[in-house]
């Protein structure tokens, strides 16, 4: 045993595992590439409230995973002890839109793919994502589900109301009916032919309607 071999390191062998130049190239594109994932976020999110935390998220989320990534490449070892420190983590945040679990993954999968030096991958996959994210979210369809809420006085006015709409839209479904004493509400579900709401005006005006409201459906409505 020699000197050297007294004050040795495995610590300090470690730190020459990954070149400067690797960290700073691989941390300042996760950064960009994150901040583009932002961006196609904002862009692109239709929920009701907007989270901008969940948005820095997806910045660090992708920092993070090139991050560890990068020391897991390095040492085989290392490797070993981050799957089964990982493995016990549990994550409780509950994802209120479906599309956000794909921008969390695509968040990661942009990570991996640069500590694994494919950089090209991780830069032109994510801007055609990010271009598909943008044209097909943001593209405005008119046979998207609304739902028309009417107020009417009685059964002759529900008759015409049922009517009229069925003239006016793509699809009429009833979805539930409430009836009171002089008072029946109707929540139909309808999908427009084109884009114009302009028949919930002329609905609200009609005898025997007290009150016509359209909102959009998304899905999850219990009736």
């Amino acid at each position: 045993m020699t000197f050297n071999d007294i004050f040795k390191s495995s610590f300090l062998e470690n730190v020459t595992s990954v070149s400067i130049l690797d960290m700073v190239l691989a941390m300042v594109l996760a950064f960009a590439i994150g901040m583009f994932i932002f961006l196609v976020y904002k862009k692109t999110y239709q929920g009701v409230m907007y989270s901008s935390s969940f948005g820095v998220t997806l910045v660090a989320l992708s920092m993070i995973t090139t991050l560890v990534i990068l020391a897991v490449t390095s040492n085989v070892v290392l490797s070993l002890g981050m799957v089964g420190a990982l493995s016990i983590v549990r994550f409780r945040a509950a994802i209120k839109e479906p599309l956000e679990i794909a921008f969390l993954f695509w968040s990661i999968a942009v990570g991996i793919v640069l500590a694994a030096g494919m950089i090209p991958l991780a830069v032109f996959g994510s801007i055609i994502i990010g271009v598909m994210l943008l044209i097909f979210v943001n593209k405005k369809a008119y046979l998207m589900p609304y739902i028309v809420v009417v107020s009417c006085t009685g059964h002759e006015a529900e008759v015409r109301v049922s009517e009229y709409v069925k003239s006016k839209v793509e699809r009429f479904v009833v979805k539930s009916k409430s009836a009171q004493k002089g008072n029946l509400e109707l929540n139909i579900e309808v999908r427009l032919k084109e884009d114009n709401t302009d028949f919930v005006n002329q609905l609200a005006d009609m005898e025997g309607v007290n009150s016509a409201v359209l909102v959009s459906y998304n899905g999850e409505y219990m009736g």
